[in-house]
C-alpha cells in the first residue's frame, strides 16, 4: 500500500446484481460472495475470468450526476458501489476486507469498452471504464450495504 494512502471511514453503499450480462445492476443490499467465483446470482460470477466482482466509487458516479445523467447504484453495472475508498490507490495484486470475512484481490483496473453503452451514448462518456476496479474473491461469505471496507495492510 502507498505510504500516503488513506481510507476514510470505506464502506459498501450497495451491493448490485443483474441476471444477464449487458445490462444495468439492480442494488439488492446484500449477497453472498462466493470463492473464486464472484457474486451469488450475478451474471458476471464466473471461475474462468479474473474479474469476478467489480467495484465503482459512488463519487464516480457523483460525477456523472454532476453531468447532468439521473444515474444510481448498480447503473454501471458494477457489483459492489463504495463510499470513502480511492479504489485506483489500491494497488492489483492488494488485498481488501469487506465486513468481518470476505477477502478480495484486486485484479484489475478500468477496462475497454468494446460497444459503447446507453450512458456513453447520453453523456459521451462513462465512469467504470476508467475508474471503475475488478477483484477474484479469495474468501467468500455475506456482504452488505454499510459494511466495511478495509485495506489488508490495515489489519495488521
Amino acid at each position: 500500500m502507498p505510504e500516503n494512502y488513506t481510507v476514510n471511514m470505506a464502506k459498501v453503499v450497495a451491493v448490485c446484481t443483474s441476471p444477464k450480462t449487458g445490462m444495468r445492476k439492480k442494488n439488492v443490499n446484500e449477497g453472498i460472495l462466493i470463492e473464486n467465483l464472484g457474486l451469488k446470482d450475478d451474471a458476471h460470477a464466473n471461475s474462468e475470468t479474473h474479474r469476478q466482482v467489480s467495484f465503482l466509487a459512488m463519487e464516480s458516479i457523483k460525477k456523472m450526476q454532476d453531468l447532468g445523467l439521473d444515474v444510481h447504484e448498480g447503473d454501471f453495472a458494477e457489483n459492489i458501489t463504495t463510499s470513502g475508498l480511492d479504489l485506483l490507490a489500491l494497488p492489483i495484486g492488494s488485498k481488501i476486507i469487506i465486513g468481518d470475512k470476505t477477502l478480495l484481490e484486486i485484479s484489475q483496473h478500468g477496462k475497454i469498452c468494446h460497444t459503447p453503452c446507453a450512458i456513453y451514448h447520453q453523456a459521451g462518456t462513462c465512469v467504470m471504464p476508467k475508474e471503475g476496479i475488478f477483484a477474484k474473491v479469495l474468501k467468500g461469505g455475506k456482504i452488505k450495504t454499510g459494511d466495511s471496507i478495509k485495506p489488508v495492510s490495515e489489519q495488521v
